[in-house]
């Protein structure tokens, strides 16, 4: 079968939980934080939004650390994942998120 990069990653998170995997302005984030977010938020998205295998969801998410490990979440749930450019507006992004077909669109308060 082939190896993705959610294997590739689940594999460090088991060997190295305390190593770190992002650095973002003065916070770091090691594989484990990284895990436990993850499986978090995959458990929220199951559970409040009713997301399933094979589903579509937009994300409209600005660089944030937040935007890995929703990704991941989602490629743990078996979903698709459509990237919206945080920085499109208007007709532009209402073609996007037309155009990805998604269930549903994940977005911060800010967006």
């Amino acid at each position: 079968p082939p190896v993705t990069l959610l294997h590739v990653f689940q594999s460090h998170a088991r060997r190295r939980p305390r190593h770190p995997l992002l650095l973002f302005q003065d916070e770091v984030y090691t594989y484990g934080d990284v895990e436990r977010r993850s499986n978090r938020a995959g458990r929220a998205f199951a559970l409040r939004l009713g997301l399933r295998p094979g589903q579509t969801v937009a994300v409209f998410l600005p660089n944030v650390p937040a935007y890995v490990w929703t990704w991941l979440a989602l490629a743990k749930l078996g979903c698709a994942m459509a990237c919206l450019n945080c920085n499109v507006r208007g007709r532009a992004l209402l073609h996007a998120r037309s155009a990805a077909r998604a269930d549903v669109v994940l977005s911060c308060s800010g967006e």
